[in-house]
């Protein structure tokens, strides 16, 4: 078998990424390897777990070197219409996932991606996903200023069996526990909540009990959360419909009831009310 040079390249940068299994610079590495191959513009690793915030093991640095304060309202609440955070949520399991897996039908049409993803991404996301066990996901994710094209998908899918492999490898050098004790501790000390601390993160059904108990508006039902919450992620009516298995007019009708009791009149304004009860709650 001959090889070109980049191939050679490209196997001395995942010898290095072999090497760096137990030190600190394993994401960097990693990354670099397969920037070989495919155009990326940020990446983060992250462990997923149902109704609590991510947990972040490394993340591409800021061209300033400041906090990226949309990702920080990300772990602080969006996370919770986070169509890779639910998808690993619902059916854990490990492989490669493209946005177009995930992503409800009507997700361009949300607030969340027209104030977050296309602000934050811009263009694209994929995900290499490990299962850890049922409850725990490790999740490596590329973002793309640009859509990924065919070839872009068909390569790193080719890569995806050994990166997760990779990735099974290093989980026993992340301190996950150890680090959202830290994260608690500092900011009790500091007198703050940190979004990384799962005591501190509300789950959606407690954010929308705060806003109607703030506004002195009637509480939703554990129904009409999930509607909310479901809308708020991109599902149509339609869809909605299908996932909890009632009837459109069904789900129409809990529409209604939300925007009355909550006292608006899109969904823009439900993702306002959503989003703010985040921030006071964060």
């Amino acid at each position: 078998m001959e090889l070109e040079w980049r191939d050679l390249a490209f196997h001395r940068e995942l010898g290095a990424v072999i090497e760096a299994l137990d030190s600190a610079q394993f994401w960097t590495r990693l990354t670099r390897a397969l920037q070989r191959y495919v155009a990326f513009d940020n990446w983060v690793a992250l462990r997923f777990t149902p109704d609590s915030a991510p947990l972040v093991c490394a993340e591409s640095p800021t061209p300033d070197g400041t906090v990226d304060a949309m990702f920080q309202d990300y772990l602080a609440a969006l996370y919770q219409l986070d169509p890779f955070y639910i998808g690993a949520c619902e059916r854990p399991a490990s492989g490669f996932v493209t946005l177009a897996d995930v992503a409800p039908d009507n997700f361009t049409m949300t607030s969340y991606y027209q104030r977050y993803f296309k602000k934050n991404i811009v263009g694209d996301e994929v995900h290499f996903n490990y299962m850890i066990d049922a409850r725990h996901t490790l999740a490596f994710s590329l973002g793309a200023t640009h859509g990924y094209g065919d070839r872009d998908l068909a390569v790193l899918a080719l890569c995806a069996p050994w990166v997760i492999a990779l990735m099974r490898q290093r989980l026993p050098y992340e301190t996950f526990d150890a680090a959202a004790r830290s994260a608690a501790h500092d900011a009790n000390e500091a007198g703050e909540s940190n979004p990384q601390s799962t005591a501190d993160a509300l789950t959606y059904s407690a954010r929308f009990a705060q806003v109607s108990q703030a506004g002195g508006r009637s509480p939703l039902t554990a129904r009409e959360v999930e509607v909310a919450m479901l809308t708020l992620s991109g599902f149509s009516t339609r869809a909605i419909a299908g996932k909890l298995s009632i009837s459109f007019e069904t789900v129409r009708a809990h529409k209604k009831h939300i925007y009355t009791k909550l006292n608006i009149n899109s969904q823009s304004e439900l993702f306002a009310l959503f989003y703010e009860a985040g921030n006071k709650g964060a």
